[in-house]
């Protein structure tokens, strides 16, 4: 991708001096529309002076398919798309061990911070390496790299293989900042000190809109049939008693589905400035910092909701936060920052629905069965699919060769079939995807998110604005533009002002 490229012709020595930081800002679940449907309300300090002193990408996409926040982040950081860097989805299916993996799982190292073993992380499954892995080569492991997100694969995956320290936040009934064994064999003891604090604990208070509720005319109304909304509250409306819903809502962990998660990677990226001395010595470090919190929010309330529209507007305030922060601890001329997100979202189809829009919901489980059902009525064996995951279909191979049936023959007449099911609008086989170069526009994507050893053999896509999900809340993964498109901002030292408005 371009902002691989950009990043590693700044950080290197055509120019006379170099950044002495470098801030990556991804921004989980952010449609580039967010940008100008809330913009009359956000202050200059955060996305206005972004765009005003810095260089805006209008018509930023990704060129692959899924979009989700572990490919997202690989892709950004690393600079190639799934079919290289391996984070080909959050969760997959291994083939191989015939087991569902996660993007940021190993069980070989130990949480910091925590005895829980699902924090076990490090970036083991990710086969590129990130930007910041070059710049620690470049100066010989003289530039730091810190990686901080409410998300663990949202803190692992951009800092990369050689990071100093990954950061991220556990809830539950802990609501700690933690980290594994990849990166050391304890805490630095300015985390253990920060986590003894329990400021997070003063954010368990009351979520109430920014500005009085009746003028939040960006999006729709605050009590729909749209939203989920959060367990022992009647209705997803303000105010929100984030202290009395902690305990229905699994403890600190609520705190990631408001905007105070946002402050609290704010908090402690500042904080990882000061104590990791960031941008403070003759080589280039690099922070990154993930937003996770409006990629929960989105998938509870929906795109058109009013805590969408609140969450970005107090993101702008958080965003002018950190920007200040990082004035007046690295120098006003001293950093240079991006911004994009990791996908976009979709508008709840139901929601679209209610306006005569075509949207709606694709039954993974009926499909699954009308799959083994013709599966087993065309060749006489049952258990021809090992797994159906996203929009992947995996075969039983060894099954197939003991069935002595022709391997294309049964992707091929699966396919066919895929294709005739309701919603399914695109449907691709292995052999298209590895021996075929993509002509159209919706090929290219699913072929660069497509890898050849860790992928399946049937890959389909969905309607436009048809999900597998709830009729209730949002999601994001497809290769259509509402989550391809996202923004693009470039700032500070090195960036020259300016807007580009070409598709990238």
């Amino acid at each position: 991708m371009r902002l691989f490229i950009f990043i590693c012709f700044l950080g290197g020595s055509i120019l006379a001096q170099k950044p002495k930081l470098v801030v990556g800002i991804v921004v989980d679940q952010m449609r580039f529309d967010y940008l100008t449907r809330f913009e009359k309300r956000f202050g200059n300090g955060g996305f206005k002076r972004l765009i005003a002193s810095g260089y805006e990408c209008k018509n930023h996409h990704y060129n692959y398919m899924p979009t989700y926040t572990g490919p997202g982040h690989a892709s950004i950081f690393t600079g190639t798309s799934p079919n290289n860097h391996g984070i080909i989805a959050n969760n997959w299916y291994d083939k191989f061990k015939k087991t569902t993996v996660y993007c940021a799982q190993d069980n070989n190292v130990k949480a910091l911070g925590t005895s829980s073993v699902s924090e076990q992380m490090s970036p083991n499954r990710m086969l590129s390496t990130t930007f910041a892995d070059q710049n620690r080569l470049h100066t010989q492991f003289k530039g730091k790299t810190i990686g901080v997100s409410i998300k663990d694969r949202g803190a692992i995956l951009p800092a990369g293989h050689t990071a100093n320290r990954a950061y991220w936040f556990r809830g539950k009934e802990e609501g700690q900042w933690v980290s594994s064994t990849y990166y050391g064999p304890k805490l630095p003891k300015w985390v253990v000190n920060y986590n003894k604090s329990d400021q997070v604990k003063k954010y368990l208070t009351t979520w109430e809109t920014l500005y009085p509720l009746g003028t939040y005319i960006a999006s729709g109304p605050d009590d729909t049939n749209f939203e989920n909304g959060f367990k022992g509250k009647d209705r997803p409306t303000f105010p929100y008693d984030l202290k009395k819903l902690a305990t229905s809502n699994n403890g600190f962990d609520i705190l990631k589905v408001t905007p105070y998660g946002n402050t609290l990677v704010t908090d402690f990226a500042l904080a990882a400035v000061e104590n990791e001395a960031l941008g403070k010595d003759a080589y280039t470090d690099v922070l990154t910092v993930s937003y996770s919190s409006p990629d929960y929010i989105g998938h509870n309330f929906g795109a058109n909701s009013v805590e969408i529209e609140d969450t970005y507007l107090k993101m702008d305030q958080e965003l002018s936060r950190l920007l200040k922060g990082l004035d007046q601890k690295v120098g006003k001329d001293a950093y240079t920052v991006f911004l994009t997100a990791d996908h976009g979202a979709v508008h709840v189809p139901s929601y679209l629905k209610a306006h005569k829009i075509a949207a709606g919901y694709f039954d993974k489980i009926a499909f699954t069965e009308k799959v083994n059902v013709f599966l087993e009525a065309k060749f006489g064996a049952e258990g021809m699919v090992q797994k159906i995951m996203n929009n992947q279909i995996f075969l039983n191979y060894a099954l197939i060769a003991e069935e002595k049936l022709s391997l294309s023959t049964v992707t091929s007449e699966l396919a066919h079939f895929v294709r005739q099911q309701k919603n399914v609008q695109y449907v691709f086989t292995r052999a298209q995807l590895e021996s075929e170069s993509m002509t159209s526009h919706i090929g290219r994507l699913i072929q660069n998110g497509f890898h050849q050893r860790l992928s399946g053999d049937v890959v389909f896509v969905l309607a436009p604005s048809v999900i597998v999900y709830g009729p209730k809340g949002s999601t994001h993964g497809s290769p259509q533009s509402y989550d391809t498109h996202v923004p693009l901002l470039f700032y500070g030292y090195g960036i020259k002002k300016g807007k580009h408005t070409k598709k990238l």
